[in-house]
């Protein structure tokens, strides 16, 4: 996303940036968007962490949505990474392919969301590229963070006899998708216009945990975000960690909104624990740690709950109210 020059001749890329982003990438690294590349250095004794999702109409969000939603989401579903490995932003490469019929306004839209969540989220827009396209609106973010050295928290680092936690409230992003797919279902019809709102938000706006990274840091064995559902992420940390573990459906924390849904349809819950779309925090963390976390998790403004135990051997159970297992046709959501 260079930004060559701006007068006669300039292509309509480069008017494009020059318009809506050269203004929003004011950090000293974007080179304001005059050049090829961004210069950022290293933060002295932190590592970099580097993380990319991409994001496309019709498979992660609906064409329909708002284009500065959409731009949110792109930032957060990547912050939300960054989160995981509990580090902070320094900043984001953006890259995007305008479909046809995306016109001015929405642009101007989106610009707008990326500029807004890069104050935000202190992770300031560094560069990137755009393109046109014949399909659908594509969107891909490259986000980078700095841990002090040695300090990131690793999916395969869990070890067994520690505590399974989750911060916020799981299934309601994939409840808000379920919502717009199927409003008509019991569930759904049980919900008031507020809480039908709350779940359509929690699917189109994720809330990347990033007070929570010192916490992580400090006192998780490993961590990961919730994007494809608890019960499929989990297995996927188990699996890298080479340990087994159990949580149980009862201590997962849902929100109220959710709550009514799945009491009306029970087969919603299904839904909500492997649905994907959460973008919160699923952590291991030592017994021994677990009121040093909680307190600053706390001190943060983020709600996190003990759902379960690792244990050595492989793979995970989820147990019922009664401590029955419990199967599910899926475990998360794929993207393929």
């Amino acid at each position: 996303m260079a930004e060559k020059s701006v007068g006669p001749g300039t292509s309509a890329e480069d008017r494009l940036i020059a318009r809506l982003f050269a203004p929003i990438a004011t950090h000293p690294g974007a080179l304001g968007l005059k050049d090829d590349a961004a210069l950022l250095a290293a933060p002295p004794g932190d590592e970099l962490v580097f993380t990319k999702d991409m994001l496309v109409a019709g498979i992660h969000f609906f064409a329909d949505d708002p284009a500065e939603s959409i731009a949110r989401k792109a930032m957060r579903v990547n912050l939300s990474d960054l989160a995981a490995k509990g580090a902070r932003p320094l900043g984001v490469m953006l890259a995007f392919a305008i479909p046809p019929g995306m016109d001015a306004s929405a642009l101007e839209a989106f610009a707008r969301g990326i500029g807004g969540d890069a104050a935000l989220y202190d992770a300031p827009l560094l560069g990137g590229d755009t393109v046109r396209t014949p399909g659908p609106f594509t969107v891909s973010i490259t986000a980078i963070g700095a841990v002090p050295a040695g300090t990131m928290v690793r999916r395969a680092s869990a070890k067994a006899g520690q505590a399974i936690v989750v911060s916020g409230t799981i299934g309601d992003g994939a409840l808000g998708l379920a919502l717009r797919l199927a409003p008509d279902r019991p569930g759904f019809a049980a919900l008031d216009a507020e809480e039908a709102c709350f779940l359509k938000d929690r699917y189109l706006h994720p809330r990347p945990r990033l007070p929570l990274i010192r916490a992580l840091r400090e006192h998780a064995s490993a961590a990961m975000d919730v994007s494809d559902g608890l019960v499929g992420d989990l297995a996927k940390l188990l699996s890298a960690s080479g340990i087994g573990g159990e949580i149980d459906i009862a201590r997962v924390p849902v929100s109220p909104a959710a709550r009514r849904a799945v009491d009306a349809e029970p087969a919603l819950l299904e839904v909500a624990l492997t649905g994907g779309d959460d973008y919160e925090i699923l952590a291991v963390v030592p017994h021994h740690e677990l009121g040093r976390f909680n307190t600053l998790a706390t001190m943060a403004g983020i709600g996190v709950a003990v759902i379960g135990h690792t244990h050595e051997g492989e793979g995970l159970t989820v147990r019922d109210g009664n401590g029955a297992p419990v199967s599910f046709a899926r475990d998360s959501f794929s993207h393929f």
